[in-house]
């Protein structure tokens, strides 16, 4: 489950789990509008077929007899601001769109009329391939129009990007890692079998593939990963939930924390963290809540440490935005 594509310390936007929809499309006539953001891979079944023809797994309109182009609307779940994009043409070849382009805005509706501004202009497609497209822009968004050039089918559209929370009256504590709060998770050891960004996601997981798990070990050492907090703030209580892992959860897990002026000096190895909790001794398949941590002040960064290695479904820390008073 290695992931090597440029843009992978940044949030998926589109996930529908973060309350993303797909508010509209021209057309889906072969295959659904929903299945653009699908959180899963695209797959293809050879000799799987619906009322409409070839099922697909992705969006696809039907062959344009007319002027003029598809395009479809996406509602992000939390507003953001993007660092890239991937349109994801995989399986399909023969009717996958030669062009495609992106707008968006920031609107109260569902499928906005005006206020679109294009943020990648239109841009050549290949057949089954990724496609990974920078965007330098510090706006936040909350809504993406894609285009396609005049139709076809897209498997997915991936849209990542970074989520800035405004915490600006909130009192007591909140959870400075989740990912609805602003949280990021940076980079970690190794996440063979399951994604490191999902450890900050709402909710508990739903089965022992929706968390971070390494391979197994072989050789010295242990597992960790760096996450940045969605502001700097002082940590007073933290949970690690081992859901669905049993035969495979860490038999020991270790927090340290420090404060850096960005996530490129928060590297595993800077000499910036101090331990915020010493090894500890976790069990599997449920809620490990944590309160004697270390007084640290003010921290922006956390690194999780497991011994040797294992899953882990979720990772919460909760504190206060800001230093002590």
């Amino acid at each position: 489950m290695s992931q090597t594509h440029p843009f992978h310390h940044w949030v998926q936007l589109e996930q529908p789990r973060l309350g993303t929809r797909v508010t509209y499309a021209t057309d889906d006539f072969f295959a659904a509008k929903e299945r653009v953001i699908d959180f899963a891979a695209p797959v293809f079944i050879d000799d799987k077929y619906d009322d409409h023809g070839k099922w697909m797994d992705g969006w696809e309109s039907r062959r344009k007899r007319s002027e003029g182009h598809d395009y479809c609307v996406i509602r992000l779940g939390v507003p953001g601001v993007i660092r890239g994009f991937d349109i994801d043409t995989s399986h399909f070849t023969g009717n996958y769109p030669p062009q495609a382009s992106i707008e968006v805005c920031v609107s109260d509706e569902d499928v906005p009329e005006k206020g679109w501004v294009e943020l990648l202009a239109t841009t050549d497609l290949d057949g089954d391939a990724h496609h990974y497209l920078d965007v330098n822009d510090e706006n936040t968004w909350s809504h993406v129009r894609l285009h396609i050039y005049p139709d076809g089918g897209i498997a997915r559209l991936r849209i990542f990007g970074e989520i800035r929370a405004d915490f600006s009256g909130v009192e007591g504590f909140v959870d400075l890692a989740a990912i609805e709060n602003g949280g990021r998770a940076l980079a970690c050891s190794d996440e063979h079998y399951g994604s490191m960004h999902n450890l900050n996601v709402p909710g508990r997981g739903v089965n022992m593939g929706d968390g971070w798990e390494t391979a197994r070990r072989r050789g010295p050492g242990n597992d960790w990963v760096t996450l940045a907090l969605a502001q700097a703030g002082v940590i007073e209580r933290v949970e690690v939930d081992t859901a669905h892992f049993k035969g495979n959860y860490p038999d020991r897990v270790s927090l340290d924390a420090g404060l850096f002026d960005n996530d490129e000096r928060a590297t595993p190895d800077a000499p910036g963290w101090q331990m915020l909790m010493p090894e500890t001794r976790l069990k599997m398949d449920q809620q490990h809540y944590f309160e004697a941590l270390e007084d640290l002040g003010e921290v922006s960064h956390v690194r999780m440490s497991i011994f040797p290695d294992g899953g882990v479904s979720r990772l919460r820390l909760f504190g206060r935005v800001g230093a002590e008073e």
